[in-house]
């Protein structure tokens, strides 16, 4: 499915090796953009890169290292031209009851989810004011909506996200630049899959009464495919959401309403 583009554009996805990135990734190619697809694995995004030759490529970028950031955004240049949408999707959740929660914790969820962020953002958005065009889509969570215990670090970062989000949606309003968040709740991705792992092994619960307990909170009694959320990615790279702007989409079955 084509998205109704005046020209053809390079998106760059963070995290865009597997899960939600992989699938926004797949989702834009189809759409007929050019994608880079980014990562600490080079070996995992090239799998991916390699499904579709002259298309999507893959460079390697640590979204918490700015230097490394920088360096990635000039490689990703090199091939397809300036970036002009910026999927921010890379991003890590560790829960911890908060009194356990250490300084390092707090940071690492901070510098990865928060702070990865704003470098990528950072470096994407002077091409973007040249060419009066830009989407910035960061991949936020239902927990940058509302609270949920013993992830406080990154329910923090996540609402940092949010908050970034609506200040540069009000910045970039008038320089054809638009700045959402897309807030999946539980979604089929590796994250998940580590969470009921440790459900299993903190509570003695099978996998399936863990799966359950995660696919209880969505209202339609089910876990988001990570398909679904990159429509909603894809949907805001098009012309028909050219007044959308500094908006949280909730992808969650009605978990959360805004």
């Amino acid at each position: 499915m084509s998205v109704d583009m005046e020209t053809q554009r390079h998106a760059l996805v963070t995290g865009g090796g597997s899960g939600i990135g992989a699938a926004i990734a797949l989702a834009l190619v189809d759409a007929g953009m050019h994608v880079t697809i980014t990562g600490r694995r080079l070996d995992v995004l090239e799998l991916l890169a390699a499904r579709h030759p002259g298309k999507m490529q893959a460079v390697v970028m640590d979204v918490a290292d700015a230097t490394s950031v920088a360096k990635a955004f000039t490689q990703a240049k090199t091939q397809f031209g300036p970036v002009q949408i910026l999927v921010n999707n890379a991003g890590q959740a560790h829960s911890a009851p908060f009194i356990k929660t250490d300084a390092a914790l707090w940071q690492q969820m901070l510098s990865v989810n928060l702070t990865g962020t704003f470098h990528c953002t950072q470096a994407a958005l002077p091409d973007m004011v040249v060419a009066k065009w830009g989407r910035i889509i960061n991949v936020a969570s239902t927990a940058g909506l509302v609270g949920y215990a013993y992830v406080a670090a990154y329910v923090a970062a996540k609402h940092g996200v949010v908050g970034l989000t609506r200040s540069l949606a009000l910045e970039y309003a008038k320089k054809g630049i638009t700045v959402n968040a897309v807030c999946p709740g539980y979604t089929e991705t590796d994250i998940l899959r580590e969470s009921i792992a440790n459900v299993v092994v903190k509570t003695g619960r099978t996998e399936e009464e863990a799966r359950a307990e995660f696919s209880s909170g969505n209202p339609q009694g089910r876990i988001v495919q990570p398909e679904e959320v990159a429509d909603a990615v894809r949907w805001l790279c098009g012309k028909a959401a050219a007044s959308v702007t500094g908006q949280s989409i909730a992808v969650s079955g009605g978990e959360v309403m805004n």
